[in-house]
């Protein structure tokens, strides 16, 4: 069982990482067509997210997965809006949510 999760948890962080690098060529190879507009950012934050639960199923606490998860999308979205790119009635209080969440998660990783 380990092996299989470690696999698993291997190929989610390889697929999260090609999703923040090249979002477009991972559309094209998995559903044969180009990812743009909006698809972009939202396969990015899917990508983090990708990062995050392959963090969580490593060895010790799965908060730190969702730590991972919470504070760089924190950080995603933050530049997106800072960027002006796409920006939607929701991204800022999206932001801050999730640094009120990285916070709790940041305080209950030193109890």
């Amino acid at each position: 069982m380990k092996r299989g999760l470690f696999l698993a948890a291997v190929g989610e962080a390889a697929t999260g990482v090609a999703l923040l690098i090249v979002p477009s060529l991972v559309g094209r190879l998995l559903f044969g067509e180009e990812l743009t507009g909006v698809a972009i950012p939202v396969a990015r934050v899917t990508g983090i997210a990708l990062i995050g639960l392959s963090i969580a199923c490593w060895p010790g606490p799965p908060r730190v997965g969702m730590l991972t998860y919470s504070s760089v999308v924190t950080l995603y979205l933050a530049y997106l809006g800072f960027a002006g790119g796409f920006t939607g009635i929701l991204l800022w209080p999206a932001v801050v949510l999730h640094i009120i969440l990285t916070a709790l998660l940041t305080r209950a990783s030193k109890a």
